[in-house]
């Protein structure tokens, strides 16, 4: 049991389930990391339904759909996490690629800019209702990506995931990442510091 979920038993009367809502690998890379126990419950909502052209605007409504959308799902107490990231890249918002083509743009492009990260999350406690957000921001600087190194990279079929087309901790960007301002956990889609402050808060 992790530090977190001492605190969450202390606060409650018995202990409560986590839920993650989402499917991403790089999510539930992080929560485990940070050593919670949690079951995951995808959202399968429709993203592009939801629009802005705002970065944090959107970002935090979608993650409050992914909310709004599990919550009949779930049964009996638990903490529900859900989270969705936006890039803003040179003023505009790069959401998951649409195509592999879109996807290979963004990424021949990446060091042209950096791409800034808008990473929204929500934690919901089903026992009282209560649901607490907020949101997370990074940048991270790519240097010129190989185009051998982004056809090996879209190869893999993970690209329809990650906002911006890119994920930094794969074996074959990493050592094209320049530097990162923030969190790396920000920018893979899921901050700690902030995802555990709003289970904190909501867990009271």
């Amino acid at each position: 049991m992790s530090t977190l979920q001492i605190l969450i038993t202390k606060y409650c009367d018995d202990y409560m389930r986590i839920i993650l809502g989402s499917q991403s690998k790089s999510k539930k890379d992080i929560l485990q990391k940070a050593g919670y126990d949690f079951e995951i419950l995808p959202p399968n909502i429709d993203e592009k339904k939801i629009r802005s052209n705002d970065p944090k605007q959107l970002s935090l409504a979608l993650a409050a759909a992914k909310t709004s959308a599990l919550l009949p799902k779930i049964s009996g107490e638990a903490l529900l996490i859900t989270s969705d990231q936006v890039v803003l890249f040179n003023d505009a918002i790069r959401g998951k690629p649409r195509s592999g083509q879109e996807a290979r743009v963004f990424l021949e492009t990446a060091h042209e800019y950096p791409g800034e990260t808008f990473t929204a999350v929500e934690v919901t406690n089903t026992a009282t209702g209560q649901r607490a957000a907020g949101l997370d921001v990074a940048k991270v600087y790519f240097k010129k990506i190989p185009p051998l190194v982004i056809s090996h990279y879209l190869a893999e079929g993970d690209l329809f995931s990650h906002a911006g087309g890119f994920a930094v901790e794969n074996p074959l960007l990493y050592p094209y990442v320049d530097r990162i301002e923030g969190s790396i956990d920000s920018i893979r889609g899921l901050p700690m510091d902030l995802t555990q402050a709003l289970i904190e808060e909501v867990a009271k």
